[in-house]
């Protein structure tokens, strides 16, 4: 029972991997065909990278979605932990149902009706739709998962580091620049990674709230995917799971290493100590 049990769950979890990965690879594998077909393989070739380089067009589509995940990241990483410090740290204050609400409200809420909703409010304010009102949508939704991923981290921090460093003279900034901010940056950078790739993924907001001069690269792809897939399609996409890829990795092995650093600082402490 127990192995057939185990089998199962092997074969399971293969068909679940390969439903979900199998076609990324063979996305990634079409990119170096030869030939335009993109499901008929004629032989191995890097032409369509070279071609994809001579599209101004992607080129200008893949620099905007590039400042503007830059941009919108690192801001909503800021509001985003901000808003993690303020709900972890101040449980009664006025208006906090109200402000939790409102922080997690774009978790749950369909991208359509955010889309929209930006669209008008922009609409109102007399707001022209181009790269900033893009930016701004985007720090929208992406600042509630830095919120979220932070304040996981905030719920177990040990506040008697920071009680030892105020109590040793150091201001409430300093406090949390020197003592807080290091213990909590792997969550602040899984957070800013976070919403990187996710204003990089973003397509129904961007469609709402971006104007002339201010097209993403998921709108470009959109939009050409719709008169067929090319192999220069494949390409760009082949490019954008690389970077991902590259900066999930990274973040990893710098989480792993600062997580190697303070084990061994701990344990230098305690060697002090003894």
């Amino acid at each position: 029972m127990n192995n057939g049990l185990s089998r199962f769950n092997v074969v399971s979890l293969v068909a679940g991997f390969a439903f979900l990965y199998l076609p990324i690879l063979l996305l990634v594998i079409y990119s170096f065909n030869e030939s335009r077909l993109v499901t008929v393989w004629s032989g191995f070739s890097t032409k369509w990278y070279v071609e994809l380089f001579s599209n101004q067009g992607l080129l200008d589509a893949a620099w905007v979605t590039f400042r503007v995940a830059l941009i919108s990241a690192t801001v909503a990483t800021v509001l985003g932990t901000m808003a993690a410090i303020t709900l972890t740290r101040h449980l009664r204050f006025r208006g906090r149902v109200l402000f939790t609400g409102m922080v997690f409200a774009p978790l749950v809420m369909p991208e359509v009706i955010t889309g929209l909703s930006l669209l008008l409010l922009f609409v109102a304010v007399g707001l022209d739709r181009g790269f900033l009102t893009v930016t701004l949508a985007h720090i929208t939704f992406s600042m509630c998962f830095v919120a979220v991923v932070v304040q996981s981290r905030l719920l177990t921090f040990d506040r008697s580091l920071e009680e030892a460093a105020m109590d040793l003279g150091a201001t409430p900034v300093r406090t949390f620049f020197q003592v807080t901010l290091p213990v909590i940056l792997p969550a602040v950078i899984s957070g800013w990674m976070l919403a990187f790739t996710l204003s990089l993924d973003d397509l129904v907001i961007a469609s709402f709230t971006s104007g002339p001069g201010a097209t993403t690269l998921p709108m470009k792809i959109y939009s050409q995917v719709r008169l067929g897939v090319t192999p220069e399609i494949n390409a760009v996409c082949t490019i954008l799971i690389a970077v991902v890829t590259t900066g999930v990795i990274a973040a990893s092995l710098l989480n792993k290493q600062r997580e190697v650093q303070r084990a061994r600082d701990e344990q230098a402490a305690r060697k002090e100590g003894g």
